[in-house]
């Protein structure tokens, strides 16, 4: 708020006061006095006026001008009300009473619609956890009459098991913290458990898996680590080329983090598109062309989990070379995931 702009806005009162003014020196006329008296009859006013309107201008721009610097350092902007001091003028104690109310508002507003999401949430693990038996339970029927049908409805389940559990970690993606257990983890165990969930899928497509150089040690939470290995691969099985499928999986140390490589020789993702890859529900003109099905969810949610969980994820490809997949884990114990 410029000095300009204030006086601006008191222009009708300083009209009316030298209004005021000059209608009294005119009745003072009619009376013989002195000069001295009559210019200090008129000039006093006018001096008095903008004192006054000098220290209220300064009083105003103080708060003001704290209002202004604390929502631009405020992260939740509705907690305003709660910083600024209670001013002394009474167009301020409007203002701050009337942001009180609507941060209050606002905040139970946000608390309704967190507490629906989180009912939706609990129904959607519900359903996932209730779902997983019956598919279960066919995978037994299966085991026990295996037939060439049943193989591939086998790989299909396995299919519809990895799209449940891609719900499920979505649904807790941004909960990371209150479902994470960080403890030493070795990366060979890990990387061995995401490639029997692709078990069927690998071996339907003849991919050979190229191992080596896992024996290392992590910190991070297996569970997790599994759910995002197991994203990146069946990316791989999603978009190999028709022969010569190879998946190479190795770790190499490098000062305080281990970096997990998943490479393969599949089709690969074309330049422009490499920045997008994590990008929700970005699927690039090979998923389209090639696998109309894909969601462009696998890799969003892989980035989200990295992020919350502190561990490095970059991705680099070349068009019908293949795709590289680096995890940055860390060897250490401490990770501060707030």
């Amino acid at each position: 708020m410029s000095f300009r702009e204030y006086l601006k806005e008191k222009s009708i009162l300083i009209g009316l006061s030298m209004f005021g003014i000059i209608s009294i020196e005119i009745l003072l006329l009619a009376y013989k006095m002195k000069i001295g008296m009559r210019l200090y009859i008129g000039i006093a006013p006018i001096i008095l006026l903008f004192i006054s309107l000098i220290l209220e201008y300064y009083r105003k721009k103080k708060f003001y001008d704290s209002l202004k610097r604390h929502m631009e350092e405020l992260e939740d902007k509705y907690l305003i009300s709660e910083i600024i001091n209670t001013p002394d003028f009474i167009e301020g104690k409007i203002l701050k009473e009337t942001l009180q109310d609507t941060g209050k508002a606002m905040i139970e507003n946000v608390n309704k619609y967190k507490n629906l999401t989180e009912d939706y949430k609990e129904y959607i693990e519900l359903w996932i956890h209730e779902i997983k038996t019956p598919i279960a339970a066919s995978k037994m029927v299966i085991e026990n009459n295996k037939t060439e049908a049943t193989k591939s409805i086998e790989e299909e389940l396995d299919k519809i098991e990895n799209y449940i559990e891609q719900a499920l970690f979505y649904a807790r993606s941004n909960t990371v913290e209150k479902d994470y257990i960080i403890t030493k983890t070795n990366l060979k165990e890990i990387v061995n458990l995401s490639i029997l969930k692709n078990k069927s899928s690998l071996l339907s497509n003849k991919i050979k898996i190229e191992l080596h150089d896992l024996e290392q040690d992590v910190y991070t939470d297996s569970k997790w680590a599994i759910f995002i290995i197991n994203q990146i691969i069946q990316n791989s099985i999603k978009y190999s080329k028709k022969t010569d499928k190879k998946i190479e999986i190795y770790a190499q140390t490098k000062n305080e983090s281990v970096i997990l490589y998943i490479k393969d020789n599949g089709i690969g993702i074309r330049k422009g598109e490499i920045t997008r890859v994590f990008e929700k529900g970005f699927t690039g003109m090979n998923g389209r062309i090639t696998n109309k099905k894909s969601t462009g969810i696998g890799l969003y949610l892989c980035k989200k989990l990295c992020d919350k969980l502190r561990l490095g994820i970059e991705l680099n490809s070349e068009e019908n070379i293949g795709t590289e997949v680096r995890i940055v884990f860390p060897r250490n114990s401490y990770i501060n995931l707030m």
